[in-house]
C-alpha cells in the first residue's frame, strides 16, 4: 500500500465539489455505487460523470480499510480521494454516502468493532462534513436531506447498518445440488437483536413523515433479498419486518431502496400484496462493484452463481457497474428509471416505474 503523507491527505480530504445540489432545482439524475478498491484503478468514474449526475451516493465498502489503526484507514481514504476519476467527479457533483463493513473497519463487523467512534470521524472527514454537523456527535453516520422544490422533492435517507448492529449467527447448512450458491449466516431471531439501534429507528420514523414525492433509502447491505446466506437485513428477520412496517405505518409513499455489498448487481421487488408489503411495489436496487467484480466466483471454480432470489426482477449482473436513478419530472406522471450501468455507461438492468405506482393503493 502506498502511504500518503498526512498533510497531503488532509488537503485531499478537504476538497469540496464545485457544483451543489439545492432545494430549488429538482434532482433528475442520481448516481450511486459501492465496493471500490482504493489501491486499484477506477476507470468507471468517466462513465459516471458522462451521465451528468447531480449527486453521487456511496453505499459502503467505499474503501477496503479493515484495520483498527486509524492512520491506516486515513491513508486508505486518501488513496480514494486521490483517484483521478474520483477527483473529477467531486468537481462535477456533491458526493454523499454511508458505510459498510470494510470502510467501517472490519469484515462483517457490527457494534463490537472497537474503533467505530474514531472511524466515524475519518469517514466524515472524507465526505467533508462540517464539524458542526449532527453526525459529528451522534452514534452512527446516518443522515437525511430533502432536495428540490414542492411537487418534485426527493428525500435521501442513508442508514447506518453497522454502528449498532447485533452479532451475526453462523451455521448455514447447504441444501441439495441446485439449491443455489449461498453464504454462512443464519437468521438471528433474538428479540433484542437490532440493525439500527433504537435512536436511529426513532429518527427514521420521523424522517419518513416529512413531505417528499420520492424517497430513496440507502443501506450498505441488501434489504429485500433474504434467501442467500451472506450479510443482509434478512439475517435479522424481526428488524427487516420492522423496516417494512415503519414505512407502511408512516404512510410514506415513493420509497425506493438502494444497496451494495454483494459484488453483483440486481433489482429486487417486494410485491405490494406481500405479507410484509408497504402497500405498493418496493424496489431494492443493488449496485456493486465499482472496480472489483464478481470474478471471485470463477476463481473459486464456480462457472455461474446460481443464487436464489425469489424477489429478483430480471437477471443478475456480475461485472463492474454503478447505479443510476433517472427521474423525468416533465411527464404528467413522472417516470422513474431505476438502472444498473456497466463500466462504459451502458444500461444493463432497468425498471421503469411511474411515480404514481409508488403510492399505497395504486
Amino acid at each position: 500500500m502506498r502511504l500518503i503523507p498526512l498533510v497531503l491527505v488532509g488537503l485531499i480530504l478537504a476538497v469540496t465539489p464545485t457544483v451543489h445540489a439545492d432545494d430549488t432545482t429538482p434532482l433528475s439524475t442520481i448516481a450511486f455505487g459501492s465496493c471500490a478498491k482504493q489501491d486499484q484503478p477506477q476507470p468507471i468514474w468517466d462513465a459516471v460523470i458522462e451521465t451528468s449526475p447531480q449527486l453521487f451516493v456511496f453505499l459502503g465498502d467505499n474503501i477496503y480499510g479493515d484495520s483498527e489503526d486509524m492512520e491506516v484507514l486515513r491513508a486508505k481514504w486518501g488513496q480514494l480521494a486521490d483517484q483521478p476519476g474520483f477527483r473529477k467527479l467531486r468537481q462535477t457533483c456533491p458526493v454523499v454516502g454511508t458505510w459498510d463493513d470494510h470502510d467501517y473497519g472490519a469484515n462483517d463487523a457490527g457494534a463490537e468493532y472497537p474503533k467505530k467512534r474514531e472511524s466515524q470521524q475519518l469517514f466524515l472527514d472524507f465526505l467533508g462534513v462540517p464539524k458542526t454537523d449532527p453526525r459529528r456527535t451522534q452514534e452512527g453516520v446516518y443522515s437525511a436531506r430533502v432536495y428540490g422544490p414542492p411537487g418534485k422533492r426527493v428525500q435521501l435517507i442513508l442508514l447506518d447498518a453497522r454502528y449498532h448492529r447485533s452479532p451475526l449467527k453462523t451455521g448455514y447448512q447447504p441444501g441439495e445440488p441446485g439449491d443455489g450458491y449461498r453464504g454462512k449466516y443464519v437468521p438471528n431471531t433474538d428479540a433484542e437483536a437490532t440493525v439500527l439501534g433504537e435512536t436511529q429507528w426513532g429518527w427514521l420514523s420521523d424522517q419518513l413523515k416529512l413531505p417528499a414525492e420520492l424517497r430513496i433509502i440507502g443501506s450498505g447491505v441488501q434489504v429485500i433479498p433474504d434467501e442467500h446466506g451472506w450479510e443482509k437485513w434478512g439475517n435479522f428477520p424481526n428488524e427487516r419486518q420492522r423496516l417494512f412496517r415503519v414505512i407502511r405505518e408512516s404512510r410514506a409513499n415513493g420509497v425506493v431502496l438502494l444497496s451494495g455489498d454483494r459484488h453483483l448487481a440486481e433489482i429486487s421487488r417486494l410485491p405490494a400484496n406481500h405479507r410484509d408489503g408497504v402497500g405498493y411495489p418496493l424496489f431494492d436496487i443493488t449496485s456493486t462493484s465499482l472496480n472489483a467484480p464478481s470474478g471471485n466466483f470463477t476463481k473459486a471454480g464456480i462457472r455461474f452463481a446460481n443464487e436464489i432470489n425469489s424477489y429478483r426482477v430480471g437477471l443478475t449482473y456480475f461485472d463492474v457497474n454503478f447505479g443510476s436513478i433517472q427521474i423525468d419530472w416533465n411527464q404528467p406522471d413522472p417516470l422513474v428509471r431505476l438502472q444498473v450501468r456497466d463500466e462504459k455507461g451502458g444500461v444493463v438492468l432497468q425498471q421503469k416505474v411511474p411515480l404514481s405506482a409508488l403510492r399505497a393503493g395504486s
